[in-house]
């Protein structure tokens, strides 16, 4: 034992480090959600002004929710941005944690989170609590500030691997645009007749998504295929 650290010592320093990487960490975080929905705001605002004819219903718009979360509404799409408040690490077979920047600081496997959803923006109007919502994007920072997205198409092979640089506005901004194009670029396809042809009265009460809520057909993703 007497070569051995004092498992005190060892607690208290692992704390100390640990808990000072994840607070860096989660600072660029709660800073880049800022400009994030700063850079939402300028995007909507460029599209309003590149449609010319624009029907009075159709509605574009940035919504804070809180500090954590802010939506982003493109006519019948709405789109959910969510800051988590937990660092995590990826799993260990991801390639972030074999890439050179980790390899040459293994602290810079903690990471901050932000996941973007898409939603029907009337799923949340009528509060259609059985209508699914899409996981397209989930964007990383870390405590230098660099970055990884991983997503659909588009969002994935542009971000594929973690950032050289520090992220900024011009990224945050790229961002918010792909996942606002592949949200309007998937349309919503309704439930099979036979499937909807017969619904309980809870079914009814409730406007679940029994009643032809539909889903979008461009996010049939390998993991839904598994599950029957």
């Amino acid at each position: 034992m007497a070569n051995q650290q004092n498992p005190i010592e060892h607690i208290a320093h692992v704390i100390e480090t640990k808990s000072a990487v994840k607070q860096q960490t989660y600072r660029n975080l709660g800073k880049n959600f800022k400009q994030l929905e700063k850079e939402a705001r300028s995007v909507i605002e460029q599209i309003s002004q590149n449609i010319d004819n624009k029907d009075k219903d159709i509605s574009l718009s940035v919504t804070k929710i809180n500090d954590r979360e802010f939506h982003v509404k493109i006519a019948g799409d709405l789109l959910v941005f969510l800051m988590h408040t937990n660092i995590v690490v990826l799993d260990e077979k991801h390639g972030y944690l074999q890439s050179d920047l980790v390899a040459n600081n293994p602290e810079l496997k903690y990471l901050g989170q932000i996941n973007i959803y898409n939603f029907m923006s009337d799923s949340l109007k009528y509060n259609r609590l059985n209508d699914p919502g899409y996981l397209i994007a989930r964007l990383f920072i870390n405590g230098e500030n660099h970055f990884l997205v991983e997503g659909e198409r588009q969002l994935n092979f542009m971000f594929e691997n973690v950032s050289r640089n520090p992220i900024t506005k011009t990224d945050l901004n790229i961002v918010t645009q792909l996942a606002i194009s592949q949200c309007i670029d998937n349309d919503l396809v309704t439930s099979p007749f036979p499937k909807i042809r017969v619904i309980s009265l809870n079914q009814k009460i409730e406007k679940m998504q029994a009643l032809g809520g539909g889903h979008k057909i461009g996010f049939q993703m390998g993991y839904q295929s598994e599950i029957k």
